[in-house]
């Protein structure tokens, strides 16, 4: 399955905000074998986020979309995903009764204070959508054909995405080792396992911890297997992190 991650928001562009949205949600749709092939940050501009909407719902089996939804003017994302699949927006009875439900918990919670929300925009989704009900926050998100629209609030999105987690798949699996070598005198091996054994290798250095992170990735558990034993019989590797002084070397 192939994955593409729409994260929307000027305050990521900005750098107001570090985007663990995306990071979060790479790891979880990779440890169940799904292969996110893009990673894409937009501003709060519905144009374009209706344009990339599009264009990955036509180009990858699923997309995530997250941020840019509720009451705020900013708040554009379900609008442009309705005008990437030519929808109007409404609310149902089931987003609408979520909404005035959680209104209430917050009113009990908050007492003596007005809230002043409307709740027919606040729980509108494009015509036609699945509702995803926002079991850690107030606007619902939606599954319009192979769009899935979620928080950008962390808390609020990995409680979405949880509920929908089964729906996401693929055979890709991976297994990491890990090697003191420097990068430069382990070229070889890699490129020899990789033909070898028509796997992935990603060597990912890590200066902190003073070693080399191999990931050995391919669809086929059994290939991984071998492609990781190989590479610890030939290179100076691990299957646990292991650290030395590199001097200065990569």
């Amino acid at each position: 399955m192939q994955v593409a991650l729409i994260t929307v928001g000027d305050e990521l562009l900005s750098g107001d905000t570090v985007n663990t949205n995306a990071n979060w949600l790479a790891g979880r749709l990779a440890e169940r074998g799904a292969r996110v092939d893009r990673i894409l940050s937009l501003p709060d501009d519905r144009a374009v986020i209706a344009d990339h909407v599009r264009e990955y719902a036509d180009g990858f089996d699923a997309v995530i979309v997250t941020g840019g939804i509720g009451g705020t003017p900013d708040d554009v994302t379900m609008e442009a995903v309705a005008d990437a699949f030519d929808r109007g927006l409404a609310s149902t009875e089931t987003t609408r009764a979520a909404v005035e439900e959680r209104l209430a918990e917050i009113r009990e919670r908050v007492p003596n204070r007005d809230l002043a929300v409307d709740t027919e925009a606040e729980a509108a989704i494009p015509t036609g959508a699945r509702p995803l009900l926002n079991e850690a926050g107030l606007a619902p998100g939606c599954v319009l054909e192979n769009v899935y629209v979620m928080p950008g609030i962390p808390g609020e999105l990995k409680s979405m995405f949880d509920g929908v987690a089964e729906e996401f798949s693929g055979d890709r699996t991976s297994r990491f080792l890990y090697t003191v070598e420097p990068e430069a005198n382990i070229i070889p091996a890699l490129r020899e396992a990789m033909e070898r054994f028509d796997v992935v290798v990603g060597c990912y250095p890590d200066r902190e911890k003073r070693h080399n992170r191999l990931k050995i990735t391919a669809t086929d558990a059994e290939t991984v297997e071998d492609a990781s034993e190989w590479l610890l019989a030939n290179v100076n590797a691990s299957e646990t992190p292991v650290a030395r002084d590199w001097g200065g070397e990569e």
